[in-house]
């Protein structure tokens, strides 16, 4: 894995972490928690799985959202830089597929860019990094589920 690579890994773990904080804050706030019913694997009230949805949402909120539809299940961000390498930028379209809490019903797809003089010039993603991203938000549906239906 190239430095660039592991800064965009790191970067990517710290994002769960502060996802995970931000979320316990947003659980203070309350709101009602669905019930051990409702929290079961299917829950379509936005078309999608909510937890699917929630954990995607959260685990990509370092970069800006061009699009979120949770009818049609798609999150599409903006270019992001990170400010440690502005010369490298990422952009992620994540696609929730079904309604159920399955790591088949989660695809993340990510485009690269690296500077080059003044252009930006399409870059290879490495496969396991958008695994890495497709497993932090699987985790932390989970774990919303988890929360949900012990709560």
């Amino acid at each position: 894995m190239t430095s660039r690579h592991q800064s965009f890994a790191r970067f990517a773990g710290r994002t769960l972490l502060a996802s995970a904080a931000l979320a316990s804050l947003a659980a203070c706030g309350g709101r009602e928690r669905p019930s051990a019913d409702i929290a079961a694997s299917q829950v379509t009230t936005i078309g999608v799985n909510s937890y699917l949805w929630r954990a995607s949402l959260d685990t990509v909120s370092f970069a800006p959202l061009l699009s979120a539809d949770s009818s049609g299940g798609v999150i599409v961000t903006d270019w992001y830089a990170n400010p440690s390498n502005p010369r490298e930028r990422v952009k992620l379209t994540v696609s929730i597929l079904d309604q159920d809490l399955r790591a088949d019903a989660l695809r993340v797809a990510a485009s690269r860019q690296v500077l080059q003089g003044t252009t930006w010039v399409e870059a290879p993603v490495q496969a396991a990094t958008v695994q890495k991203l497709e497993d932090i938000i699987l985790t932390k549906a989970r774990e919303l589920r988890r929360q949900a239906v012990s709560g």
